[in-house]
């Protein structure tokens, strides 16, 4: 970015709420229906429809306002939001206006530096969901409307951020928050959580706020980030170059990586907003509030931060453990069953999640679900750290624990799995493959010592994995020294 120059970024996140049926009435929120069938009169805008609030929407967002720190309004009121467009079939959407639920909140975002910022909340507001345009066929557009009254949340943030960076990290940090309450999937190729993001510059040291432009279609953090950076470089050169920047929305094009106009703000229609006369005010007691607040999880920067002082785990292997909140669970739950616990063995079950556990539910490509109850991967921890078996042989345990739910101590027994330490056994592997490698030996008395690893490797192929690599390692190098002539040395 011009070093003249910095941006002002605000964010409006839309997050879909995780209830089974519409904000207003009994309809499916099922996704990927057959298009138009989740539907009913009062989704659809029939005349004299009367929409009921489902309870679920306030409490879902009630969970999000209380871990934001917002201030909850005890009395909010819904305003129809009137606009014409052919996937909005009542003319207008069911939304929150001056007096929405949720205000005046923050949440705190990681920098890449491991730094902390504030970000502030302006608002979140409950709303419904408008049905889809599918313009991207060879015929006219078509409508579904499978997607109209499914309750949404608004998040819109204060004009805090200073970088597409910053931008990212809050982005991935509203997904991180809204998975771990439990009030949406935060699933962005699916749109139950969409961005727009409000952008504009002034040149550094001055207060007054440039001209914004709003950016829609960014359905993914990368594109939020690259959108960012385009339309702040392309503000900046209109400034350089004395021209004027204008209030419009624009539309990011993934495609030629570029920001597009998609209407001027100043000829766009007012929203002509006017309270919803068929619904009620929503009204929420401190008890209901106090009642939420009593139930809401660790959240996962406070989460973070403590895996790392009560595990001693490096920030890497806590951020990847917090991403979702199942993972942190389950990591916990290990190491609760770690018979000798310590803080090698904290970061060895770590390492075995972020590997080989985190590896089979991708390959499952499903929620976090594994089939292994954490004591058999702390059983498994232990029996590696007290070197009663190779990593070679901890990973082929690990399929048959998958394979036959039985304990990893029991397969080790079965099949007599124990690592070998018998040191004259281990000698006479050595000795043979020095023998039969020459090349090898040659290579590592030059001073290419790398060539070390590989020589274990073929002792431990030998034993079929079941030699103590630690002591095959010093035998092998006792037995290289022994040997060294003296013009190597």
């Amino acid at each position: 970015m011009h070093p003249d120059y910095e941006a002002v970024i605000g964010l409006e996140v839309h997050a879909q709420l995780k209830t089974r049926t519409k904000a207003f009435c009994s309809c499916s929120t099922e996704f990927g229906a057959p298009p138009n069938t989740n539907t009913c009169p009062v989704c659809l805008g029939h005349p004299g429809a009367l929409p009921v609030l489902n309870r679920r929407v306030v409490e879902l967002t009630l969970r999000i306002g209380v871990a934001t720190h917002c201030r909850i309004r005890y009395r909010s009121l819904f305003a129809r939001k009137n606009y014409f467009y052919p996937d909005l079939p009542k003319g207008y959407q069911i939304s929150q206006y001056d007096e929405p639920l949720c205000t005046d909140g923050w949440i705190d975002i990681e920098l890449d530096d491991g730094t902390i910022k504030r970000v502030g909340i302006t608002r979140i507001h409950m709303e419904e969901d408008a049905g889809k345009s599918i313009h991207d066929l060879d015929v006219d557009t078509l409508v579904d409307l499978n997607r109209c009254g499914v309750p949404l949340i608004e998040i819109v943030s204060k004009p805090d951020l200073r970088s597409p960076r910053e931008a990212y990290h809050y982005m991935r940090q509203i997904r991180q928050l809204v998975r771990y309450l439990g009030i949406c999937d935060g699933n962005l190729e699916e749109g139950s959580l969409r961005c727009d993001a409000n952008v504009s510059v002034r040149r550094r040291g001055e207060q007054t706020l440039g001209t914004k432009t709003e950016i829609k279609n960014l359905n993914s953090f990368r594109n939020l980030e690259k959108a960012l950076e385009y339309e702040i470089q392309r503000q900046i050169a209109i400034l350089e170059s004395g021209g004027v920047v204008h209030h419009e929305t624009r539309l990011w094009d993934a495609v030629h990586q570029e920001t597009r106009p998609m209407r001027v703000k100043e000829m766009a229609h007012d929203y002509r907003y006017f309270p919803e006369p068929d619904l009620v005010p929503v009204v929420v007691t401190e008890e209901w509030i106090q009642r939420v607040r009593s139930t809401l999880p660790e959240l996962p920067l406070q989460r973070k931060q403590r895996l790392m002082a009560q595990y001693g785990l490096p920030a890497y292997d806590a951020g990847v453990l917090c991403e979702e909140r199942e993972i942190a669970d389950y990591f916990e739950a290990c190491c609760a069953a770690l018979r000798h616990p310590s803080p090698e063995r904290y970061k060895l079950v770590s390492n075995w999640i972020m590997t080989e556990i985190l590896r089979l539910v991708g390959e499952r490509q499903r929620e976090f679900q594994v089939p292994i109850v954490p004591q058999h991967l702390a059983e498994l921890v232990e029996l590696y750290a007290e070197e009663v078996i190779s990593s070679r042989i901890a990973k082929d345990i690990l399929t048959e624990v998958l394979q036959s739910g039985k304990s990893p101590r029991a397969i080790v027994q079965e099949r007599g799995l124990s690592q070998v330490s018998d040191t004259d056994w281990l000698r006479q592997l050595v000795e043979q493959v020095l023998a039969e490698h020459p090349e090898v030996v040659a290579k590592y008395r030059n001073g290419r010592t790398n060539v070390l690893g590989y020589l274990v490797a073929q002792v431990l192929q030998r034993s079929q994995g079941r030699a103590n690599p630690r002591l095959v390692t010093q035998l092998l190098q006792e037995q290289l020294q022994v040997h060294e002539s003296p013009t190597a040395q």
